[in-house]
């Protein structure tokens, strides 16, 4: 159980289907009508470009913060990233969030000519970034300064020991995925039980000591299906080869949402007191079907 203070609850959508700027515009108005909070873009090769996509997000919505969900960090110089982070919080009036990534599809490096490191550099990369925006939003003279005192708040999560000791020590918003972690015969994305899923925020937790009250846990859905028989949801999805958990084990992680809206939103509320999740994050497919949640948590 979670001995954090409870925070009210954030609800985040990432969107992930191109669009042009009419498709996007409306996108983003959608989900500001329905109750999200914060609009985020995947940083991948084939979606649009992050920042010009925030700007516009913040630009045609009135309050909805905006933010990177999350940035393949090894794609960019940390200087020149510092600059463009900049100009972006300026431009989206400091409503921008920076979720950072150290990146994990090996074709995206390929195609872009980028050398493909292992983990450990990746992780290298992302904390030599982490220093640059540091260094440069504490120095007065910086320009383009952030409209945000010290930069936009830092979204950094994963799984690995080492991406969440830098989480701990560094982020306004520590991310977990539910994802576990892999075998070589496991498939390519693997949701983490509830066991694993708890080992790794209590891991968080003991590191972040006088912090934990001021650090936002985020979780990551991978699935929500509004149903009246979450039992039937769940044997479906296990029934699927990919999907390593059986149907018990899916109905207690808080990776999969099934049930009526009020089922979800208690499952969420449970979530919140067991592993101090009070940021939930769906994908752009669950846009439509995860509103009514948002309706009976949001205050």
């Amino acid at each position: 159980m979670s001995h954090r203070r409870e925070r009210p609850f954030r609800f985040g959508v990432t969107m992930l289907a191109p669009e042009d700027r009419t498709g996007w515009v409306a996108k983003c108005r959608r989900a500001e009508a329905l109750g999200y909070d914060v609009v985020s873009v995947a940083d991948h090769l084939g979606l649009p470009p992050v920042f010009p996509a925030l700007v516009l997000a913040a630009e045609a919505t009135e309050h909805v913060r905006v933010g990177t969900y999350v940035l393949n960090t090894p794609f960019y110089n940390p200087a020149v990233l510092a600059r463009e982070v900049a100009g972006a919080d300026q431009f989206t009036g400091g409503r921008l969030e920076l979720g950072l990534g150290a990146g994990y599809q090996q074709w995206e490096f390929e195609k872009a000519g980028i050398p493909f490191d292992s983990p450990g550099k990746r992780v290298d990369h992302l904390e030599r970034t982490v220093a640059e925006l540091r260094g440069s939003y504490a120095d007065p003279e910086y320009a383009p300064a952030p409209a945000q005192r010290g930069g936009p708040p830092l979204l950094l999560g994963g799984r690995g020991n080492r991406m969440l000791r830098l989480a701990a020590r560094e982020a306004s918003v520590v991310a977990f995925s539910g994802v576990g972690a892999g075998t070589d015969n496991a498939p390519p994305i693997r949701l983490a039980d509830a066991a694993e899923l708890a080992e790794r925020v209590e891991y968080v937790n003991g590191l972040l000591g006088d912090r934990a009250a001021e650090v936002e846990l985020n979780v990551i859905v991978q699935r929500v299906r509004n149903t009246g028989d979450r039992r039937a949801a769940a044997e479906e999805l296990a029934a699927d080869e990919r999907v390593p958990l059986d149907a018990d084990a899916l109905l207690e992680v808080p990776t999969v949402l099934f049930g009526t809206p009020a089922q979800q939103a208690e499952q969420l509320r449970a979530a919140r007191e067991q592993y101090g999740f009070s940021y939930i994050t769906v994908l752009e497919s669950s846009l439509d079907e995860f509103a009514p949640v948002i309706e009976l948590l949001h205050p």
